[in-house]
């Protein structure tokens, strides 16, 4: 069984970091006002609207020292991060995590956060948080049911989904924990002491701005790496803003993802609401899920003791 961070009341700080790529301060104002109203406090990292250095929101030693100082905060119950992007694959073993495997707080994001939830999992076996991030807020999105979600997650509610059934998804039910996140980052984490261990777990997949054939490559990766052999589930997400080579690869994606996965007997599904898009759910990771995949609908729900 895994540690389950304590939810959070009202009173309660999230912190806001950008452990990767940059974003403007003025982008968080609707998160912050709205993490405001939900009744917690917000402490702004040194990462937030600072100084771009190239691509990442600060050089290394300034993310690093961000992150750092905001996980050994006793006056922070949460982290979010701001935004992904890449760059946190950087820090991650630079990082500390001896205060806080003592004080488990909630980890926030996706994306690159993949990096962190798997590394958390692996190493330490504390549940964290794949969940909407400051950009989602903008734009009225504090309003929409993926954004509330990150509140139902905060403040303890158990998280329970339903999608519609798929016509390529496998029909099945089981149990387990759940882990996951984006795809070219659990790819890119194999070999690493970072790696998740998907023996008897449920997985689930998101990603974005790849080409067809490079989402091929990576299947292939964790086809070869051994990621599907015992797994229990397999939850694919939103694989949004694809790209294809002049000469096409010849398929859609899901169709794609199919050909490698058809030969397993887990139940999976897909077009579940978890992605780069509006449309992706607060989901515990290390935490126990019921998934059925049924004819007429998807549910995944998690499990309360």
């Amino acid at each position: 069984m895994n540690i389950i961070p304590p939810y959070l009341k009202n009173g309660d700080t999230i912190g806001i970091v950008c452990p990767a790529g940059y974003m403007p301060l003025k982008k968080i104002t609707s998160c912050v006002t709205t993490l405001n109203d939900w009744g917690f406090k917000v402490k702004i990292g040194t990462t937030l609207g600072k100084k771009q250095v190239n691509y990442f929101s600060g050089n290394d030693e300034k993310r690093l020292s961000d992150f750092q100082t905001m996980l050994d905060d006793d006056t922070v119950q949460a982290i979010l991060c701001a935004r992904g992007g890449y760059g946190t694959s950087r820090i991650i073993d630079r990082i500390n995590f001896s205060k806080f495997k003592k004080n488990p707080k909630w980890i926030i994001g996706f994306s690159d956060i993949t990096v962190l939830h798997a590394h958390i999992n692996k190493q330490f076996k504390i549940a964290t948080l794949h969940a909407p991030m400051a950009g989602a807020f903008n734009n009225e999105g504090f309003k929409n049911e993926f954004v509330l979600s990150l509140k139902k997650a905060l403040k303890g509610n158990a998280l329970n989904y339903t999608c519609k059934p798929y016509v390529l998804n496998n029909i099945g039910t089981t149990k387990g924990e759940l882990i996951g996140g984006n795809l070219a980052l659990i790819s890119h984490l194999i070999g690493s002491k970072s790696a998740y261990i998907t023996k008897n777990k449920i997985l689930f997949l998101e990603d974005v701005g790849e080409y067809l054939y490079n989402i091929d490559r990576m299947f292939v990766q964790l086809k070869r790496a051994g990621i599907f052999n015992e797994l229990k589930g397999l939850v694919l997400g939103g694989f949004t803003e694809l790209k294809d080579t002049k000469t096409p690869f010849g398929t859609d994606v899901y169709n794609l993802i199919y050909e490698h996965i058809k030969e397993y007997s887990f139940p999976f599904c897909f077009n579940f609401p978890v992605s780069h898009d509006k449309e992706n759910v607060a989901l515990k990771t290390g935490v126990d899920y019921k998934f059925s995949v049924q004819k007429n609908k998807v549910l995944l729900k998690e499990i309360r003791n």
